[in-house]
């Protein structure tokens, strides 16, 4: 089963690795590639490797593919022999490899271009200069690149996903935009005269099997194939092309290689993890995994659920990796001061019973609890030097258990009594942490090797009313990613760019590629 991020998320790098390389190993690097003078068969496939960086989602022409290819069969024509002008391609073809396969393994920028948080220190490690000098030595280019290249699962299928989207890049469904239907929707049994065209895109992207035209008209195979087509692209699944399904059926081939470009360059950053359970949540696709990973790297989905996350306007999920240590049931909600000041100290003094109703209580730095509401109090809370809580029960926001894997952005995932906001397609809905659908069901799966916490045991400590925390015997890392493109069973799926992390990654690379 693919799935997505395996034993790796897709969060987030802060570095990339200077290129290590001393005069002698460079110069052993440039002599490989000739053979009495002259490019040889090294060489050639160097260049061949560069022309075909755009299957890793790079450019070639960042590496200067196309004029390392004139010059190569220059050096190559009978007759031709020319030492000062084929070392020179040697040491630009030296300079040429060692940045594309620090690209590919480490990525053209940095999570820190894009605002992302992680630390760097379990990040994947790479010496391309020297990884290209051993692959020379061996005579097989290929182990440098395959080196390079991210071996989980989630990248072979992003990859083949680019090159399936690249070769639609010029297929004539996309020549002109879909019009917007009669009344800005169109439903089933109506006509429409873009009919044809929406057809021949749902075959090209594989939503049709078959040609189903009968006139104009909006037949149900079309309104089934326009179904699997919001399946795979996070809208309403109710086959009304209507304006979002519009805009979506309108993304060109080549729109989406950007994006599954994108989306392979973050999992360059991605850091190695050697555990056999993951925790991973998918923000843009509102999802939660949780995958257990033989020793062969084979990837299991043992749970998955709907989340809710933070808001994209002022509450945005953070995107980082740390370990789940400890789960409360019948947790406190300590409400974060941003949250006291801006929504709760504003209902106190506009309901003195709000506290109560709320089952909320105020608690001083000593422990000490307090239910009656006064404005010295209410002024020590935002003085920082009093909290307010809300006790544990059905009414608690935070429902009936809480994850917690410590993070200085005092983020968390949680069971919510507000589990209508899951039938939502879009649940960018929380202050920023994570909205569980199935509690109980993460609950098994993060203390499965614990036999001392039954399924029973888990529903009665949720249900106690008292709080309770334990350690987990066995942390396991939750890994908080943001990708607008996945892989599942052999499909593509794009999600909108909740946060804006796409845009603001795609300049960050314009800049990179001004600097080449």
């Amino acid at each position: 089963m693919q799935v997505w991020l395996p034993r790796l998320v897709l969060t987030l790098v802060l570095f990339v690795l200077p290129l290590a390389s001393t005069p002698s190993m460079a110069q052993s690097v440039e002599s490989a590639w000739l053979t009495d003078g002259r490019p040889n068969q090294m060489a050639t496939q160097a260049v061949r490797y560069l022309e075909l960086a755009a299957t890793d989602g790079l450019a070639p022409e960042h590496y200067g593919a196309v004029e390392l290819e004139q010059k190569l069969r220059q050096l190559q024509q009978p007759g031709v022999f020319d030492p000062i002008a084929a070392t020179a391609f040697a040491q630009q073809l030296t300079v040429a490899m060692t940045t594309f396969l620090s690209d590919l393994a480490q990525g053209r920028v940095s999570a820190l271009d894009v605002h992302h948080d992680f630390d760097g220190a379990q990040a994947r490690q790479s010496d391309a200069a020297l990884e290209l000098g051993q692959a020379l030595d061996s005579r097989d280019l290929s182990l440098a690149v395959e080196q390079a290249r991210p071996t989980f699962p989630l990248y072979a299928t992003l990859r083949a996903a680019l090159e399936e989207y690249r070769a639609l890049s010029d297929h004539p469904a996309w020549s002109e935009p879909l019009p917007m239907p009669d009344g800005r929707k169109l439903e089933g049994g109506e006509t429409y005269p873009g009919i044809d065209v929406l057809q021949q895109r749902l075959l090209a992207l594989g939503d049709l099997s078959d040609t189903v035209l009968v006139g104009n008209m909006y037949s149900e195979a079309l309104v089934e194939a326009v179904k699997a087509f919001q399946v795979r692209h996070g809208l309403t699944v109710d086959g009304i092309v209507g304006p979002q399904t519009l805009a979506a059926l309108n993304v060109t081939p080549s729109e989406r290689v950007r994006q599954i470009g994108l989306s392979m360059e973050r999992l360059r950053w991605t850091p190695l993890h050697q555990d056999s359970r993951l925790i991973a949540v998918n923000l843009p696709g509102f999802m939660l995994y949780g995958y257990e990973i033989d020793k062969q790297g084979q990837v299991d989905i043992k749970v998955e659920m709907k989340v809710v996350v933070g808001r994209s306007l002022n509450h945005r999920t953070p995107v980082f990796d740390e370990d789940m240590r400890f789960i409360e049931f019948s947790p406190y909600w300590n409400i974060p001061p941003s949250i006291a000041r801006g929504e709760t100290i504003p209902a106190l003094r506009k309901d003195a019973d709000y506290l109560n109703k709320q089952q909320m209580e105020f608690v001083d730095s000593s422990g000490n609890v307090s239910t009656t509401v006064t404005e010295q109090k209410i002024q020590a809370v935002l003085d920082g030097q009093m909290r307010i809580r809300q006790r544990p029960g059905s009414h608690n926001a935070l429902g009936a258990i809480k994850f917690i894997f410590p993070n200085n952005q005092n983020i968390f995932l949680h069971h919510t009594p507000s589990t209508h906001l899951f039938a939502r397609d879009r649940r960018d809905l929380s202050h920023g942490c994570i909205r569980v659908e199935q509690p109980v069901d993460l609950a098994k799966f993060v203390l499965a090797n614990d036999s001392d916490w039954p399924e029973s045991r888990i529903r009665e400590a949720m249900d106690a009313g008292t709080s309770q925390t334990i350690r987990l015997k066995d942390p396991i890392p939750v890994l908080i990613g943001y990708s607008t493109v996945l892989t599942r069973n052999g499909s593509v799926f794009f999600y909108p760019d909740l946060y804006g992390h796409d845009a603001t990654l795609i300049k960050a690379l314009e800049q990179y590629q001004g600097l080449q």
